[in-house]
């Protein structure tokens, strides 16, 4: 039996059935969870999608990390359930203190839609163990509020630890401190970024190149072999 992810879709999310997709095409079963619903239906690992809950309204997924889903997302990743907050979600992770740090305004003011220069800094977590550190990879990003905050002592630790997990490469776009496209907790478990990996799973669409599926190999492997 293979394993089985569960996709959270919340009021305003956008890339759910694109994220369910490249869970597919890994070779994984995607479970649809809806905000509302505390069950996580016995998934195996939780991904939470990019998009604009609630229409980033207060800030960007601050309304989202009070939805009652995420009451169990934050119990269970507490006890290890792995967790994959992707762009909104990685806000989301933030906003619930699963995650240090923020997310503000781009330095620019506008919205960005690229393709994005990243490399992987640790291939030890649970998304990241098909990457090597060093891989330079491309992934797509789109986003309004992708800059990553934290305050200096936050920041001391984050590099001390290994827990920047990507690092935008050759631009960074969005004004984030230290060129951080995502970070992981410190079990390695929760793991969130502003780029788009799902929308790199196949080389007909978006980059043309398939540089996000190891994410999604990553948490099947780590599963499957559990």
């Amino acid at each position: 039996m293979t394993a089985r992810i569960g996709v959270v879709t919340f009021p305003g999310s956008l890339d759910d059935r694109d994220t369910q997709r490249a869970i597919r095409v890994a070779g994984a079963e995607p479970v649809a969870l809806w905000h509302k619903d505390k069950d996580l239906k016995q998934v195996d690992a939780v991904v939470l999608c990019g998009g604009f809950s609630y229409g980033d309204y207060l800030r960007a997924g601050a309304i989202a990390r009070f939805s009652p889903v995420m009451d169990t997302v934050i119990d269970q990743a507490k006890a290890g359930l792995p967790v994959l907050g992707i762009c909104n979600g990685f806000q989301i992770l933030t906003e619930a203190h699963l995650l240090p740090g923020g997310m503000l305004g781009n330095d620019h003011l506008h919205f960005i839609c690229r393709d994005q220069k990243l490399r992987v800094e640790n291939a030890d977590t649970a998304w990241t163990t098909d990457y090597e550190a060093g891989q330079e990879i491309h992934i797509p990003l789109k986003n309004m509020d992708g800059r990553y905050v934290a305050d200096q002592r936050t920041l001391d630790e984050l590099e001390a630890e290994g827990r920047v997990a990507f690092r935008y490469l050759g631009f960074n776009p969005n004004g984030s401190l230290n060129d951080i496209a995502g970070i992981t907790n410190a079990a390695g478990n929760v793991v969130g970024l502003m780029p788009h990996p799902e929308h790199a799973v196949e080389s007909l669409i978006g980059t043309g190149r398939t540089d996000g599926l190891p994410f999604f190999t990553s948490i099947l492997k780590k599963l499957v072999n559990a």
